[in-house]
């Protein structure tokens, strides 16, 4: 894959053009999206709700719309790299049969472009903590290049293992729609983790909760700027195993389904 990097870039080049093509707003489109859902979220748990919610957000209490978009955008990479990885193959199927290139490099390219459309987003989070006064510590800055890094770890996985299941069974694509919704709730995306940890729930439910991968790597692009939200060695090590486990995974299974998806395709 690293050896094909140009052809790489030049996917994700085309897959960005593909995708805003003949849009009046361009790229604007990959943060009115989040934008639009941070503030829907905003006025329910920070307007309606908002006694119940600032009881849990400790420092973030008085700069929510920032906690809200710092989890928004990096949910919205990984959503959008999971449902679109997913289909990576089957959209491209004549020109991976017809070019000679790993077909790694789809899926790959496809969270390559989300990504893209995270750090378009990013000025909005500096914008937003100029704002609210937050810019957490010199050491929580170093949580952003960590989670990055696992998130991508993560989403490659999750894309090889996919996007190679999805070619043979077509079915995959519709679960993940689901899964995902289920996901988005079942992380600190809106919502502070003390919020889960305070509650009322049995241990054994609170400690598989935490065990998901992304609850860490939430935890972490939120404690970019609040520290307090840095996630504790248990979290950390679910992440970062978590994460490495998919990417084995999932490289594994693609290239053992390989000739057979290609022979589907």
């Amino acid at each position: 894959v690293w050896s094909h990097r140009n052809v790489l870039r030049v996917l994700i080049r085309r897959d960005l053009a593909v995708k805003y093509q003949q849009s009046l707003l361009g790229y604007l489109w990959s943060l009115l999206e989040p934008l639009g859902m941070g503030a829907i979220y905003w006025f329910v748990f920070g307007v309606l709700y908002s006694r119940d919610t600032t009881r849990h957000l400790g420092p973030a209490a008085n700069s929510y719309p920032l906690f809200l978009a710092a989890g928004i955008f990096a949910w919205m990479w990984a959503n959008s790299a999971i449902n679109e990885t997913a289909k990576a193959l089957t959209s491209q199927a004549r020109l991976i049969t017809t070019m000679k290139m790993p077909r790694e490099l789809f899926p790959v390219g496809r969270v390559g472009g989300r990504f893209a459309e995270y750090l378009a987003g990013f000025p909005v989070l500096i914008l937003l903590a100029v704002v609210f006064g937050e810019f957490g510590s010199k050491l929580t800055w170093l949580a952003l290049p960590l989670a990055v890094l696992l998130q991508a770890v993560l989403l490659i996985g999750v894309g090889l293992l996919l996007s190679s299941l999805n070619v043979l069974l077509r079915d995959i694509e519709r679960i993940m729609r689901l899964v995902t919704r289920l996901l988005f709730y079942a992380s600190p995306v809106i919502y502070p983790l003390a919020l889960v940890q305070d509650s009322s729930m049995p241990g054994w439910v609170k400690t598989l909760y935490q065990a998901n991968p992304l609850v860490g790597i939430f935890q972490l692009h939120h404690a970019v700027w609040y520290p307090d939200e840095f996630p504790d060695a248990g979290m950390l090590t679910a992440s970062v195993v978590g994460s490495l486990l998919l990417l084995i995974g999932g490289w594994w299974v693609f290239r053992r389904l390989e000739p057979a998806f290609l022979k589907e395709l």
